[in-house]
């Protein structure tokens, strides 16, 4: 298992399981997560429970791209306010 990318000390440090030691459920949710791309570091803290990280991300695709009187635009502008409210680059 690794840790973040930071230096110890610099911030939170929550263990994970990278995509390179990932195997059985996990490796087949990286897959359909991931889709070849690096993993926003808010789903990989949830490596340690595929399922929750499973759900996560059905739930980020839903609130996203599902059926809503929102436009794309403004679901990002709202992720954007929220995430800079909370001091999070995400």
């Amino acid at each position: 298992m690794t840790g973040s990318n930071e230096e110890p000390g610099a911030g939170p440090w929550i263990e994970r399981i990278g995509p390179e030691e990932a195997q059985g459920r996990l490796a087949e949710v990286y897959r359909t997560v991931s889709r070849g791309h690096p993993m926003a570091h808010i789903m990989e803290i949830e490596t340690l429970h595929p399922a929750a990280l499973e759900w996560h991300h059905r739930l980020y695709q839903t609130l996203m791209f599902g059926p809503s009187p929102l436009t794309r635009a403004e679901r990002e502008a709202i992720a954007v306010v929220v995430s800079a409210a909370n001091d999070c680059f995400y």
